[in-house]
C-alpha cells in the first residue's frame, strides 16, 4: 500500500545509514522526497534512488543543517518550488563516540549544532511555512535510546534528549496543524556502531528481548507510519524501537 501517497517529505542526513532507509521507504509508500544533506558526493549516489520510480520523485539539495542562513535559503527556495510540502524528518546527527573528558570545545559545538541547532532550525522554518500556509503536516525527529537511558558520549547523549524536548514543546506550539513525534531507535546496524565501545554494545544486547538485530529499514518503517495519515492521532509522543531493550 502506498501510505504516503500525494505527500512531500523532507528528509535531513538523508545521504546515509537511517537517512537513505528513510528515504527510500518514502519513495517506495508513493512520497516526493526532498532529500538534505551536507555530503553532496553521496547525495549524487541517492539521487539514482529516482530511477527507480516513476515521476522523478526525489529531489536532492546540499544543506548544511547547523547554519541558519542555509537552512533559511534552502525553505525560500522550497516555497516557490513546491506548492505543498506534508512531513519533516530531523534525522541528521552526528556521532563522535568520544568520552566527555576527551572533549574540545569546538567537538561539542559540532554535535550540538548538527544534532539540536540543525533540528530546530528546519523545525522553525517547516512550521514557519505551514503555518503560514494553513496547511497540517507532521514532523518526525530521530532521537535515540541514549537520550534516554544515557551515552558513553554525553554530548551525543544530551544532544538526543534535546530532541525529546523539542518534540514534546513543538506538539505543543504547532498544534493543531502539525503533528509531531519522536523515534527512539536502540542499536541499529549502521557504521555507528563502530564507534560505540564492545562493553557498552553488549549490555544493550544482554537486555534486548528480541533476536532480530535493528536494520535502519525497521526504523524507517516506523518513521514512515508517522508520516501517513494512520498516525493521525499521535503528537508530542516518543517511539521506543529497541527490542524491548527498556521497557517503560
Amino acid at each position: 500500500m502506498n501510505e504516503l501517497s500525494n505527500k512531500t517529505v523532507i528528509v535531513t542526513g538523508a545521504a546515509g545509514g537511517l537517512g537513505e532507509a528513510i528515504t527510500t521507504k518514502c519513495l517506495e509508500q508513493g512520497a516526493k522526497v526532498i532529500a538534505c544533506d551536507l555530503n553532496n558526493k553521496q547525495l549524487k549516489k541517492l539521487e539514482k534512488l529516482k530511477y527507480r520510480f516513476y515521476d522523478d520523485p526525489l529531489f536532492v539539495f546540499p544543506v548544511d543543517v547547523s547554519d541558519y542562513k542555509d537552512v533559511k535559503q534552502f525553505f525560500s527556495l522550497l516555497n516557490m518550488k513546491f506548492s505543498s510540502i506534508d512531513g519533516l524528518v530531523n534525522n541528521a546527527g552526528i556521532y563522535l563516540g568520544k568520552d566527555l573528558l576527551d572533549y574540545t570545545p569546538d567537538q561539542m559545538d559540532k554535535v550540538i549544532n548538527v544534532n539540536i541547532k540543525g533540528a530546530t532550525y528546519f523545525s522553525q522554518f517547516f512550521g514557519e511555512l505551514l503555518l503560514q500556509r494553513k496547511d497540517k503536516g507532521c514532523i518526525v525527529n530521530i532521537s535515540s535510546v541514549a537520550g534516554q537511558e544515557g551515552s558513553t558520549d554525553a554530548i551525543y547523549g544530551l544532544s538526543k534528549a534535546a530532541l525529546i524536548g523539542l518534540t514534546k514543546s513543538c506538539a505543543l506550539n504547532f498544534s493543531p496543524n502539525i503533528r509531531v513525534n519522536a523515534v527512539t531507535p536502540g542499536l541499529v546496524e549502521t557504521r555507528m556502531m563502530e564507534d560505540i565501545p564492545e562493553w557498552r554494545v553488549n549490555e544493550y544486547r544482554e537486555k534486548e528481548l528480541l533476536n532480530d538485530r535493528l536494520q535502519p529499514q525497521d526504523v524507517a518503517n516506523t518513521v514512515a507510519f508517522l508520516l501517513s495519515d494512520a498516525a493521525r492521532n499521535y503528537s508530542g509522543s516518543v517511539f521506543d524501537i529497541n527490542n524491548g531493550c527498556y521497557m517503560r
